[in-house]
Protein backbone atom coordinates (compact mmCIF):
# COMPACT_ATOMS: atom_id res chain seq x y z
CA UNK A 1 0.00 0.00 0.00
CA UNK A 2 1.80 3.19 -1.07
CA UNK A 3 0.17 5.42 1.45
CA UNK A 4 2.31 3.20 4.57
CA UNK A 5 5.12 2.38 2.00
CA UNK A 6 8.22 2.49 4.18
CA UNK A 7 6.64 1.50 7.29
CA UNK A 8 5.26 -2.07 6.25
CA UNK A 9 5.09 -4.25 3.07
CA UNK A 10 5.13 -2.26 -0.74
CA UNK A 11 2.58 -4.35 -2.37
CA UNK A 12 0.94 -6.19 0.20
CA UNK A 13 -0.08 -4.96 4.21
CA UNK A 14 0.09 -8.11 6.49
CA UNK A 15 -1.43 -5.99 9.32
CA UNK A 16 -4.66 -5.89 7.24
CA UNK A 17 -5.53 -8.81 8.48
CA UNK A 18 -5.85 -7.32 11.94
CA UNK A 19 -8.32 -4.65 10.64
CA UNK A 20 -10.26 -7.72 9.01
CA UNK A 21 -10.53 -9.77 12.11
CA UNK A 22 -12.24 -6.65 13.79
CA UNK A 23 -14.46 -6.46 10.88
CA UNK A 24 -15.40 -9.84 10.54
CA UNK A 25 -15.72 -10.12 14.51
CA UNK A 26 -18.41 -6.86 14.40
CA UNK A 27 -20.24 -8.02 11.41
CA UNK A 28 -20.94 -11.52 13.13
CA UNK A 29 -21.53 -9.91 16.22
CA UNK A 30 -24.08 -7.62 14.81
CA UNK A 31 -25.79 -10.20 12.90
CA UNK A 32 -26.02 -12.34 15.87
CA UNK A 33 -28.16 -9.57 18.30
CA UNK A 34 -30.43 -8.73 15.14
CA UNK A 35 -31.28 -12.52 14.64
CA UNK A 36 -31.74 -13.18 18.58
CA UNK A 37 -33.80 -9.84 19.08
CA UNK A 38 -36.23 -10.61 16.40
CA UNK A 39 -36.56 -13.88 17.43
CA UNK A 40 -37.96 -13.05 20.86
CA UNK A 41 -39.31 -9.52 19.29
CA UNK A 42 -41.89 -12.63 18.77
CA UNK A 43 -42.52 -13.97 22.03
CA UNK A 44 -45.29 -11.71 23.70
CA UNK A 45 -44.71 -11.90 27.75
CA UNK A 46 -47.42 -13.28 29.56
CA UNK A 47 -47.43 -10.40 31.92
CA UNK A 48 -48.58 -7.98 29.01
CA UNK A 49 -46.11 -5.60 29.87
CA UNK A 50 -44.70 -2.97 27.14
CA UNK A 51 -41.06 -1.98 27.49
CA UNK A 52 -42.15 1.25 28.61
CA UNK A 53 -44.04 0.21 31.43
CA UNK A 54 -41.60 -2.61 32.26
CA UNK A 55 -38.94 0.55 32.46
CA UNK A 56 -41.21 2.60 34.69
CA UNK A 57 -42.30 0.02 36.82
CA UNK A 58 -38.64 -1.38 37.60
CA UNK A 59 -37.68 2.44 38.09
CA UNK A 60 -40.17 2.55 41.02
CA UNK A 61 -39.47 -0.49 42.70
CA UNK A 62 -35.41 0.98 42.89
CA UNK A 63 -36.48 4.31 44.56
CA UNK A 64 -35.71 6.22 40.97
CA UNK A 65 -38.36 8.98 40.54
CA UNK A 66 -36.38 11.42 38.89
CA UNK A 67 -35.84 9.37 35.74
CA UNK A 68 -38.19 9.90 32.78
CA UNK A 69 -39.36 7.17 30.13
CA UNK A 70 -39.17 8.77 26.97
CA UNK A 71 -39.70 7.30 22.79
CA UNK A 72 -36.95 7.62 20.76
CA UNK A 73 -37.40 6.95 16.83
CA UNK A 74 -34.78 3.96 15.49
CA UNK A 75 -34.53 0.76 16.11
CA UNK A 76 -32.41 -0.67 19.43
CA UNK A 77 -31.10 2.72 19.71
CA UNK A 78 -31.91 2.60 23.63
CA UNK A 79 -29.70 4.50 26.15
CA UNK A 80 -29.89 6.11 29.28
CA UNK A 81 -28.67 9.74 29.50
CA UNK A 82 -27.15 10.64 32.59
CA UNK A 83 -27.23 14.39 32.02
CA UNK A 84 -31.05 14.96 31.58
CA UNK A 85 -31.88 11.58 33.37
CA UNK A 86 -33.69 10.34 30.70
CA UNK A 87 -34.27 6.73 29.16
CA UNK A 88 -34.86 6.02 25.67
CA UNK A 89 -36.59 3.41 24.09
CA UNK A 90 -36.74 2.64 20.63
CA UNK A 91 -39.63 2.01 18.05
CA UNK A 92 -39.04 -2.14 18.90
CA UNK A 93 -38.74 -1.66 22.68
CA UNK A 94 -41.44 1.20 23.95
CA UNK A 95 -44.27 -0.35 22.45
CA UNK A 96 -43.48 -3.69 22.06
CA UNK A 97 -44.69 -6.70 24.97
CA UNK A 98 -42.00 -8.57 24.07
CA UNK A 99 -39.61 -10.92 26.04
CA UNK A 100 -37.09 -9.30 23.71
CA UNK A 101 -38.68 -5.58 24.31
CA UNK A 102 -38.47 -5.64 27.87
CA UNK A 103 -35.01 -7.13 28.31
CA UNK A 104 -33.90 -3.82 27.10
CA UNK A 105 -35.79 -1.74 28.69
CA UNK A 106 -34.52 -3.59 31.67
CA UNK A 107 -30.98 -3.29 30.85
CA UNK A 108 -31.11 0.53 30.36
CA UNK A 109 -32.88 0.70 34.02
CA UNK A 110 -29.87 -1.22 35.45
CA UNK A 111 -27.95 1.91 33.83
CA UNK A 112 -30.39 4.18 35.60
CA UNK A 113 -29.55 2.07 38.69
CA UNK A 114 -25.76 2.65 38.00
CA UNK A 115 -26.09 6.14 37.73
CA UNK A 116 -28.30 6.79 41.05
CA UNK A 117 -25.69 4.47 43.40
CA UNK A 118 -22.86 5.68 41.70
CA UNK A 119 -21.37 3.14 40.14
CA UNK A 120 -17.97 3.54 39.95
CA UNK A 121 -17.26 2.02 36.00
CA UNK A 122 -19.74 3.94 35.05
CA UNK A 123 -18.30 7.95 36.56
CA UNK A 124 -15.12 6.87 34.80
CA UNK A 125 -16.91 5.94 31.75
CA UNK A 126 -19.01 9.13 31.75
CA UNK A 127 -15.54 10.89 32.66
CA UNK A 128 -14.07 9.62 29.96
CA UNK A 129 -16.41 10.37 26.62
CA UNK A 130 -15.15 14.22 26.01
CA UNK A 131 -11.20 12.34 25.75
CA UNK A 132 -12.61 9.29 23.83
CA UNK A 133 -14.31 11.81 21.07
CA UNK A 134 -11.68 13.78 21.23
CA UNK A 135 -9.44 10.99 20.52
CA UNK A 136 -11.35 9.46 18.07
CA UNK A 137 -11.74 12.83 16.16
CA UNK A 138 -8.05 13.83 15.80
CA UNK A 139 -6.43 10.46 15.74
CA UNK A 140 -6.65 9.75 11.87
CA UNK A 141 -6.01 12.79 10.88
CA UNK A 142 -3.03 13.66 12.72
CA UNK A 143 -1.53 10.32 11.94
CA UNK A 144 -2.00 10.76 8.38
CA UNK A 145 -0.84 14.26 8.53
CA UNK A 146 2.17 12.78 9.92
CA UNK A 147 2.56 10.31 7.09
CA UNK A 148 2.33 12.95 4.36
CA UNK A 149 4.70 15.22 5.92
CA UNK A 150 7.22 12.64 5.43
CA UNK A 151 6.96 10.39 8.45
CA UNK A 152 6.39 13.39 11.26
CA UNK A 153 6.87 10.91 14.06
CA UNK A 154 5.74 13.07 17.07
CA UNK A 155 2.62 13.80 14.79
CA UNK A 156 2.12 9.80 14.11
CA UNK A 157 2.87 9.28 18.17
CA UNK A 158 -0.18 11.67 19.54
CA UNK A 159 -2.31 10.52 16.89
CA UNK A 160 -1.62 6.97 18.20
CA UNK A 161 -2.00 8.35 21.71
CA UNK A 162 -5.31 9.68 21.07
CA UNK A 163 -6.78 6.69 19.39
CA UNK A 164 -5.91 5.07 22.58
CA UNK A 165 -8.30 6.83 24.60
CA UNK A 166 -10.79 5.88 22.10
CA UNK A 167 -9.83 2.12 22.68
CA UNK A 168 -9.79 2.44 26.34
CA UNK A 169 -13.44 4.18 26.41
CA UNK A 170 -14.16 0.77 24.65
CA UNK A 171 -12.23 -1.01 27.54
CA UNK A 172 -13.95 0.88 30.30
CA UNK A 173 -18.05 -0.06 28.38
CA UNK A 174 -17.53 -3.82 28.93
CA UNK A 175 -17.84 -3.90 32.73
CA UNK A 176 -20.79 -0.75 33.07
CA UNK A 177 -22.74 -3.11 29.97
CA UNK A 178 -21.74 -6.53 31.73
CA UNK A 179 -23.02 -4.64 34.94
CA UNK A 180 -26.74 -3.56 33.59
CA UNK A 181 -27.06 -6.68 32.02
CA UNK A 182 -26.53 -9.07 35.02
CA UNK A 183 -29.10 -6.58 36.67
CA UNK A 184 -31.67 -6.67 34.18
CA UNK A 185 -31.75 -10.18 34.80
CA UNK A 186 -31.89 -10.60 38.30
CA UNK A 187 -34.75 -7.33 38.48
CA UNK A 188 -36.51 -9.30 35.82
CA UNK A 189 -36.36 -12.53 37.53
CA UNK A 190 -37.27 -11.33 41.16
CA UNK A 191 -39.90 -8.86 40.48
CA UNK A 192 -42.90 -10.78 38.71
CA UNK A 193 -42.61 -9.07 35.20
CA UNK A 194 -41.24 -11.89 33.56
CA UNK A 195 -41.96 -15.42 34.04
CA UNK A 196 -39.13 -17.60 34.67
CA UNK A 197 -38.70 -19.66 31.42
CA UNK A 198 -39.32 -15.84 29.76
CA UNK A 199 -36.44 -14.68 32.18
CA UNK A 200 -34.07 -17.13 29.99
CA UNK A 201 -35.24 -15.85 26.77
CA UNK A 202 -34.37 -12.25 27.65
CA UNK A 203 -31.07 -13.66 28.77
CA UNK A 204 -30.21 -14.47 25.40
CA UNK A 205 -31.09 -11.35 24.26
CA UNK A 206 -29.13 -9.78 26.39
CA UNK A 207 -25.93 -11.91 25.98
CA UNK A 208 -26.09 -11.41 22.55
CA UNK A 209 -25.75 -7.59 22.60
CA UNK A 210 -23.12 -7.67 24.70
CA UNK A 211 -21.25 -9.69 22.16
CA UNK A 212 -21.34 -6.17 20.28
CA UNK A 213 -19.67 -4.70 23.10
CA UNK A 214 -16.71 -7.14 23.18
CA UNK A 215 -16.75 -7.52 19.18
CA UNK A 216 -16.16 -3.54 19.17
CA UNK A 217 -13.35 -3.36 22.27
CA UNK A 218 -11.33 -6.21 20.12
CA UNK A 219 -11.91 -4.39 16.64
CA UNK A 220 -10.43 -1.15 18.77
CA UNK A 221 -7.66 -2.71 20.02
CA UNK A 222 -6.52 -4.96 16.88
CA UNK A 223 -6.63 -1.22 15.27
CA UNK A 224 -4.47 -0.15 18.04
CA UNK A 225 -2.19 -3.06 17.61
CA UNK A 226 -1.57 -2.60 13.57
CA UNK A 227 -0.67 1.60 14.08
CA UNK A 228 1.84 0.27 16.50
CA UNK A 229 2.98 -2.05 14.45
CA UNK A 230 2.90 0.26 11.71
CA UNK A 231 4.45 2.99 13.16
CA UNK A 232 5.46 2.23 16.72
CA UNK A 233 8.88 1.25 15.80
CA UNK A 234 9.70 3.90 13.34
CA UNK A 235 12.40 5.98 15.45
CA UNK A 236 14.10 3.19 16.51
CA UNK A 237 14.20 2.14 12.68
CA UNK A 238 15.58 5.78 11.78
Amino acid sequence: MALFYGYGYRYFDPTYLLVLIGVVLSLLASAKVKSTFAKYSNVRSMSGYTGAQAAQRILQNAGIYDVTVQHISGNLTDHYDPRSKVLRLSDSVYGSTSVAAIGVAAHECGHAIQHNKGYAPLKFRTTLVPVANFGATLSWPLIIIGIFLGGAQPLITLGILLFSAAVLFQLVTLPVEFNASNRAVKILAGSGILAENEVEKTRKVLSAAALTYVAAAAASILQLLRLIILFGGRRNRD
